[in-house]
């Protein structure tokens, strides 16, 4: 099959998904249906409790609200596709359909890699000078730092989905993975791809590492701080505030730099594993992570409960 690079091209792609074993494919179905609808569930549980209960109205529950909506949406893009192409003989994907499931994972995913770098910032505020807390975080600003999320990975995604369908398909046209991520459909392209790696590589060096410098930054400036306080209590307090985030930010950034910082000609099966944990496993956890050792939004929760029932 070939496949021009120009949007009208009525051709598309074949998705092989994490195994080409047909006796496989129902007990993946059946796995990744239950993950999903765990996601669906859990970050709906999330938002509502926050949205219910005024205590939660805070900016550290604002971002993890959004976090929780933006995570819905990114694995949306991804995981019922997948679940249709498990059923499915032909597992095929358009071509318009796969640069558009290319921009809105980018674009979701690097809001969540913004909103972990806003949430880290308002951690550093509350430990490291909390009397100006409220001056700092208030609604407007946060206002302006979700929206900035929110531009600048679009942005890149727009960018990203430009430069691919500039590209030709000529020869293969099977994707070995389980959705249209850039790494896979930059190893079928029939056009001299150097040039586009080149320019991937640095823009996703910079749209990744800018978040994550931030975090290490904000934590940097953190552990500084709570390591002056006197009493082991306090510090305990202190840090006992930032594990839910550091755990998420652990499993996202620590599966997203295997799989993107490493040339395209590396690309392997391992990498889909890896994608896994970042596009499922890590959005169905949140909520957990979130919401176990949290006395707020175990409180939250509860009063979500009683309004359901009452």
């Amino acid at each position: 099959m070939e496949l021009k690079n120009q949007s009208s091209s009525t051709s598309g792609f074949i998705l092989l998904g994490l195994s080409s074993n047909p006796h496989l494919q129902k007990p993946l179905f059946a796995i990744f249906l239950s993950m999903y609808l765990v996601t669906l569930v859990g970050n709906m549980l999330i938002i509502l409790a926050i949205r219910s209960d005024s205590r939660l109205h805070t900016p550290m529950y604002f971002f993890l609200s959004n976090l929780s909506f933006m995570d819905i949406c990114f694995t949306t893009v991804i995981v019922p596709k997948m679940l249709a192409n498990l059923l499915s003989e032909t597992k095929g994907i358009s071509y318009v359909g796969c640069l558009v499931q290319m921009y809105f994972f980018m674009a979701f995913g690097n809001t969540d890699s913004y909103l972990l770098a806003s949430m880290a910032i308002d951690r550093l505020v509350a430990i490291y000078n909390p009397f100006l807390y409220d001056v700092a975080m208030r609604p407007r600003r946060c206002l302006l730092m979700l929206l900035g999320s929110c531009t600048i990975s679009h942005l890149h995604a727009l960018f990203r989905v430009l430069l691919m369908s500039r590209l030709s398909f000529c020869a293969s046209h099977v994707i070995k993975h389980f959705f249209c991520d850039t790494q896979p459909v930059l190893k079928l392209s029939c056009s001299d791809t150097s040039s586009s790696q080149t320019v991937i590589m640095v823009e996703t060096l910079a749209v990744i590492s800018t978040p994550c410098l931030c975090i290490l930054f904000s934590y940097l400036r953190i552990i500084v701080t709570v390591l002056r306080i006197p009493s082991a209590a306090g510090k305990w307090k202190a840090f006992s505030t930032c594990g839910s985030h550091l755990t998420v930010v652990a499993l996202f950034y620590g599966s997203v730099i295997y799989v993107y910082f490493r040339p395209v000609s590396m690309y392997s099966v391992e990498d889909r594993v890896a994608t896994v944990m970042y596009t499922v496993v890590t959005p169905m956890l949140n909520p957990f992570i979130y919401s176990l050792r949290n006395k707020d939004m175990k409180r939250g929760l509860r009063k979500l409960r009683e309004r359901i029932h009452s």
